[in-house]
Parts: structure tokens; C-alpha cells; sequence
């Protein structure tokens, strides 16, 4: 559990730079723009490989409340949702324009989903995390009214579409053989 906290801290507390504006300046005006995004980059990969590691090694632990089966349930329907909007959040589309922050909403959507879906320690952990990041980031993104404009266009909003849905169903169907878990009637 102590390599998943530490992926945790390492992972999520890099991303969480931008929630502070003068810090990150100031890392930025030391380093340079392409030394600091080298050097997020690398220490974010290093925080995934310690999550990665880290949850693949931990026990599930105690079960902390039962899943429940709202999550359950509407998991194979959210996912895709969570992923379009992932894919949506780098695409100059009318779901990043309307939604302004996708890739937040999306992790949002993910999170709780699973967190509800789990109940038990290494679950409500990894899952748990992500979601407060994902709230904390979020209002932080609001407040410092970080968007971007451009133009939007209406075929990057199918393609993010379509790329969530493929990636959740490939992501589902292989669910168990990844996590352990078969989450759909047509998974491996």
C-alpha cells in the first residue's frame, strides 16, 4: 500500500502544480518552459508507474462499505462517457468549449464510479484520491479561469466520441485480465 500512496502523492501532486500559479511560475523561471514540462513529464510518468506498481502489489484490504450496485450498474454506461470527455480534452470541440474543463468532469465521472463500485481499502484509496484531485483541480481551474479559446469544430467532437466508446469497450472487455475484475457479460 506504501508504493501506491507514494505513486499517489508523487502522480497527483504534480498535477496539482498548476492549482498554484505563483509556485509553478517560479519553477518555470528557473528552470525554463521545456526543462519544467521535461521534467513534469518525467516525474508524472514515475508517479503512474508507482500507482501502477503500487496497487498491483497492495492487498484489496478491509471492505470499507459494500459496493453499491447504482455504481455498478451504470458503470458500462458511464465509462464511455468519462473517456469521450478524456479524449475531448485536448480536441478544439464543442464539448471542450461548452464543458470547459472535460478532462476533469471526465475523471470526475470515473472516479466516483469506481470508488462507489469498490468498498474496499486499495479501491477506496486509488480511487478516492483521483476523486478529490479531480474536485480540487477543478475549482481551481474555475477560479483561475483557465480556458483557452479557439474556434470549435464539430468533427473532433465525433472522433472524441467515438474514442471513448471504442476505448471503454476495449478497456471493458479486457477488465479482468488487467484488474482482476470482469465488469460485462462480453469480457474476457
Amino acid at each position: 500500500m506504501a508504493t501506491l500512496i507514494a505513486g499517489l502523492v508523487v502522480f497527483l501532486g504534480v498535477h496539482l502544480l498548476p492549482a498554484l500559479p505563483a509556485f509553478r511560475s517560479d519553477l518555470v523561471g528557473r528552470a525554463g518552459e521545456r526543462r519544467y514540462k521535461g521534467l513534469f513529464s518525467l516525474v508524472s510518468f514515475a508517479g503512474l508507474a508507482l500507482i501502477i506498481a503500487g496497487y498491483a502489489m497492495a492487498d484489496r484490504g478491509a471492505q470499507l462499505f459494500a459496493p453499491q450496485p447504482w455504481a455498478i450498474s451504470i458503470a458500462p454506461y458511464a465509462m464511455p462517457v468519462a473517456f469521450a470527455l478524456f479524449a475531448a480534452a485536448n480536441m478544439p470541440g464543442h464539448l471542450r468549449q461548452t464543458l470547459k474543463h472535460p478532462m476533469l468532469i471526465g475523471l470526475l465521472i470515473w472516479a466516483t464510479v469506481h470508488l462507489f463500485a469498490n468498498g474496499d481499502l486499495r479501491g477506496t484509496v486509488l480511487f478516492g484520491a483521483f476523486l478529490a484531485y479531480a474536485i480540487v483541480d477543478l475549482m481551481s481551474a474555475i477560479r483561475r479561469r483557465a480556458i483557452k479559446t479557439f474556434e470549435p469544430v464539430a468533427r473532433v467532437d465525433v472522433i472524441a466520441i467515438l474514442a471513448g466508446i471504442v476505448i471503454a469497450l476495449v478497456l471493458m472487455t479486457f477488465h479482468r485480465v488487467l484488474f482482476g475484475v470482469r465488469v460485462v457479460p462480453f469480457g474476457l
